[in-house]
């Protein structure tokens, strides 16, 4: 792999995570975390984020999702981490607003250093697919915790379960691409003035 990139095996007794994460890919997947519709989201979030992601997950799925939809947001979030590096030239920050036909997501996310969550999302759906919605919040809260950025993710309406979530993730995955995206004016600057994120 080229680039902004990096491998990750995290392992523990309920989960065993490897990935291999391109930050300036080509939107290319291939994702098996056993539950099909995080599945589905991981691959979108990769396309739309221009990502490339390989990402394998065995969880204990016996006892209950949580262990594995946490987990796997917070491996996620250390390859990101870990695949930014020193985080000179980058934009740091990103938004994005996402209509997904009756349903409207935005996302903001800042790369500062500082992990924050705040997730605005009313999920009717006890589950959407095979995804136990509430998990959500668990996946993104490992996501900013372990990549220490703010991430604010909000769903203004819609009447589709399915379709707000999807619009959540999407919109997630541009405001954080166009955050890691690289300025070429400010390459040897860390976007900071405290000098460090």
């Amino acid at each position: 792999m080229k680039g902004r990139a990096a491998t990750l095996d995290r392992k523990t007794t309920e989960t065993n995570i490897e990935i291999r994460l391109e930050i300036d890919g080509q939107g290319r997947y291939n994702v098996s975390t056993g539950i099909r519709f995080l599945d589905h989201m991981l691959e979108l979030f990769t396309r739309h984020g221009g990502f490339d992601l390989d990402l394998r997950a065995r969880g204990d799925l016996d006892v209950d999702q949580h262990h594995t939809v946490e987990d796997v947001g917070i491996a996620l979030g250390e390859a990101f981490r870990t695949a930014l590096g020193s985080k000179k030239g980058i934009n740091r920050a990103g938004y994005f607003v996402m209509p997904m036909d009756e349903t409207l997501a935005l996302a903001a996310i800042d790369l500062s250093g500082r992990p924050y969550l705040v997730l605005n999302v009313a999920i009717r759906a006890r589950r959407v697919g095979d995804l136990q919605t509430e998990l959500l919040e668990d996946f993104f809260q490992g996501f900013a915790t372990s990549l220490k950025a703010n991430v604010h993710l909000k769903l203004a309406y819609g009447r589709s379960s399915h379709h707000g979530v999807e619009a959540l993730f999407k919109a997630f995955a541009r405001a954080l691409r166009y955050a890691c995206s690289r300025d070429a004016r400010l390459k040897r600057q860390l976007p900071s003035t405290k000098g460090l994120l």
